[in-house]
């Protein structure tokens, strides 16, 4: 029944129907189970140690980019817009022009989801994402990570020797060099990975419709489950990606 939920984000009442239960049952059965799988998915460890990224990096991966140990981006969750006026504020995203939880997911270039920190309201940078969630201490000396060009997060990492590769901002009236445009071009190739992972995240359609008030709540829950299932299906980067 909470896999129905997440997957296909049916009304109560029709699940109601599907199982012969009350609608209060099944709110209840729904909430039990999303806390029961965060809290036990959330005892393990899914942060991959650096020889273990270095295992499952494809070829094509470990030859441009053999430091990175994680590769960084945005998603925002659409919710229903809340009655509090502070909630409203808190929620509302400027990108997406509607109220949203939002979340910056990381995974390694093997394709494994291995950082999904708690969400914040749609309102909130992906810089003071990122800074919340403690990656800075996670990754070691001489690592790199991959972001997109909106997350300007060079000088959180500098101090702790982590290299952090991002497409390069043009500014007005300059032109692209060769060597820049070909390196661009290289990370956006990498960095699509995890582009297609957050894709395949939301063939839960839970996190593509919005999120009523009591489903609000739980946006962390449902956000971190949906990417830890992600984590049991087929990998969708190849061995020579």
């Amino acid at each position: 029944m909470t896999l129905i939920k997440l997957r296909h984000h049916r009304a109560n009442y029709d699940l109601a129907l599907m199982f012969d239960i009350s609608e209060f049952s099944v709110a209840n059965i729904v909430i039990t189970w999303i806390n029961f799988m965060y809290h036990q998915w959330k005892e393990l460890n899914i942060w991959a140690t650096r020889d273990l990224v270095s295992y499952f990096m494809p070829s094509d991966f470990a030859k441009k980019f053999p430091t990175t140990r994680i590769i960084l981006d945005g998603m925002e969750c659409p919710v229903q817009k809340p009655t509090c006026p502070l909630a409203q504020q808190a929620t509302f995203s400027t990108y997406k022009n509607k109220n949203t939880a939002k979340v910056v997911v990381g995974a390694s270039p093997g394709g494994l989801v291995t950082h999904n920190p708690p969400a914040y309201g749609g309102s909130t940078s992906d810089r003071q994402l990122v800074e919340r969630s403690g990656l800075m201490k996670a990754c070691n000396r001489g690592d790199s990570i991959m972001v997109d060009k909106g997350m300007s997060v060079q000088d959180l990492f500098a101090p702790n020797d982590i290299l952090v590769n991002i497409p390069t901002f043009l500014k007005k009236g300059n032109q692209f060099h060769s060597k820049t445009l070909a390196k661009d071009r290289k990370i956006a190739s990498k960095r699509v990975h995890i582009e297609r992972i957050i894709g395949l995240a939301k063939t839960y359609k839970i996190l593509t419709t919005p999120l009523n008030a009591t489903e609000s709540v739980l946006a962390s829950e449902i956000i971190f489950i949906c990417f830890m299932l992600c984590n049991f299906r087929t990998c969708i980067v190849s061995a020579n990606a």
